[in-house]
């Protein structure tokens, strides 16, 4: 019983951020985002090792983890475009800017394990 409290209570919680984030960013299909991530910030919220391992070309790394002491690197009053992996720590990414007054935020569908652009490993 109380493992089934504790399983609802985690998927209640990322449910939260899910409906969250809808309202704040601008989720893009991968033809979109490519139209549209040149001219603006372009950060992959992943780990380093994720980042290290292969990105998408032009990226800049801020992970998620790191989002307190480097959040200031972003300006609000410019398009960001994010991914992660799937979506759950762009999304936490993109309330956490919304919340420092961005506006402009855009995210990968099906982030980067979807994506089939350029890619740089390192």
């Amino acid at each position: 019983m109380t493992l089934l409290v504790v399983i609802a209570a985690i998927v209640l919680y990322q449910l939260y951020f899910v409906v969250r984030a809808r309202r704040i960013v601008t989720r893009l299909t991968e033809d979109e985002f490519k139209q549209g991530y040149r001219k603006a910030q372009l950060i992959d919220v992943r780990e380093q090792r994720e980042f290290d391992a292969g990105h998408i070309l032009g990226a800049r790394n801020i992970p998620f983890s790191q989002f307190r002491q480097r959040s200031n690197e972003l300006r609000t009053d410019l398009p960001i475009y994010i991914y992660c992996q799937g979506s759950a720590r762009s999304n936490r990414f993109a309330i956490k800017m919304a919340k420092k007054g961005a506006k402009d935020i855009y995210q990968l569908k099906g982030g980067y394990q979807g994506w089939k652009g350029k890619t740089k490993a390192k």
